[in-house]
């Protein structure tokens, strides 16, 4: 790099080869004899260092990297939650349709995340949701951190004494050395595929949040536990049931390294098509692109925008037994270490395309360009959302889209007219 050649980190080996791959064959850099070169690929305490106020850098028309500077406002577990809320209560105010809600007081079309606190700070509000039932079983998650590290179930209040109430003061006891945490309503319903539990690991590049167009990868996967699921509390402990993480299930006694626990979408597809139809399973679908574009356009007014910045996202989606599909994180960093062959293809496609559409046809970047690529360079890419298109159409369909009088996922067909409708969120 220019200025950062030192900064750049890779996580892992592999990560680096197939990336290094990737930049020799456009001829942005050659490796042995340490050129210079204008596309970097940055850890995020790297991206963090480089926009820092105090020691950061000015970025040139021909530089461009992979995080926008405050990614972290959809990516830490707890300001994730906290945008959408803020989201939800901001079209409330503003009188949207989309913020309409069931006698229950449940949004109807905004309802995708786990109800979740914030630890230490929304302990009393927990024990309060949690007192309603107290046969619910919730997951903590440390906020800042990956791969199911740290990660517990509880269902029982004394299970949290760390972060227990001080019997002298009825003050809650925070410890300035405790990392804070979020802890959900556990999804004890998840929709099961050979009895055991699985998530949906989805890619989403967003070129810009302002205006927002984000594109949808469709060559991402399910992954699977090793350990058939069991919603018995005798059982909470055990993460091998629990958690799908690959980081997590790979230390497994029935961890499988040939196909490594997963499932391609298009599997998945045709299994909900041959289970439950497939109508539903275009509805589900059109769910989770909605519940995508929804968590975008929340974090859209706080994130910096920057214009030498676009990002990849790792989404996690949980599907309950109901085909209700829930957002459970954001990863900023998803894994490009390859478990299996086809994950090694998978992820080198991933890679490919998403150059190709950070930089179409291999030139030198150029911050300045309208980040609007023809279709030929999406490659496995397809766009999930254009906010100019969906200005410029002067039609707002999107409750009409959640309502059902449009199907909305790319042709799908409305039943009235038969002819196909587009949603505008496309």
């Amino acid at each position: 790099c220019r200025i950062m050649a030192g900064k750049v980190k890779w996580v892992t080996d592999i990560e680096k080869s197939v990336l290094i791959n990737n930049f020799e064959k456009r001829g942005w850099i050659q490796v042995a004899e340490n050129e210079d070169w204008n596309f970097y690929w940055m850890s995020v305490q790297t991206i963090r260092n480089v926009f820092s106020v105090e020691t950061g850098y000015r970025l040139s028309d021909d530089q461009i990297v992979n995080h926008f500077p405050n990614h972290y406002e959809l990516t830490r577990k707890d300001l994730m939650v906290k945008n959408i809320k803020r989201y939800r209560k901001e079209l409330e105010k503003e009188g949207s349709p989309l913020a309409e809600k069931d006698e229950n007081g449940k949004y109807i079309y905004l309802d995708f995340v786990p109800v979740t606190f914030m630890l230490p700070a929304d302990y009393n509000l927990f024990v309060e949701e949690f007192r309603k039932n107290p046969s619910s079983t919730w997951i903590m998650k440390p906020c800042g951190k990956a791969q199911g590290k740290g990660i517990f179930l509880i269902n029982k209040l004394s299970q949290i004494k760390k972060w227990s109430r001080d019997s002298k003061t009825s003050s809650f006891v925070s410890q300035s050395s405790k990392e804070a945490y979020v802890i959900s309503l556990y999804i004890n319903n998840p929709l099961l595929i050979g009895g055991k539990k699985f998530d949906l690991r989805l890619y989403v590049l967003v070129s810009t949040y302002r205006p927002l167009r984000c594109y949808m990868y469709k060559l991402g996967f399910c992954r699977f536990c090793t350990v058939k699921y069991t919603p018995s509390t005798s059982e909470l402990d055990n993460m091998f049931v629990h958690l799908t993480n690959v980081a997590i299930q790979k230390h497994g006694d029935d961890y499988n390294h040939i196909h490594g626990g997963k499932w391609t979408v298009s599997n998945l597809r045709l299994y909900l098509e041959s289970t439950r139809g497939k109508e539903v399973t275009n509805k589900l679908f059109d769910e989770i692109h909605w519940i995508i574009v929804q968590s975008l356009k929340a974090v859209a007014p706080v994130m910096n925008n920057d214009k030498h910045c676009f990002e990849c996202y790792g989404y996690d989606i949980i599907i309950d037994d109901k085909l209700k599909p829930w957002l459970i994180e954001v990863n900023a960093s998803p894994s490009l270490t390859s478990s299996t062959a086809n994950d090694r293809i998978l992820k080198y496609n991933l890679i490919n395309d998403t150059l190709n559409i950070a930089v179409p046809n291999g030139e030198i970047p150029d911050c300045k360009w309208n980040k609007s690529p023809p279709k030929e360079v999406l490659g496995n890419y397809e766009v999930l959302y254009d906010e100019e298109m969906a200005q410029s159409d002067g039609h707002d369909r999107e409750l009409r889209s959640r309502s059902g009088q449009s199907t909305g996922v790319k042709g799908n067909r409305a039943r009235d007219s038969g002819k196909p409708v587009l949603t505008t969120w496309k």
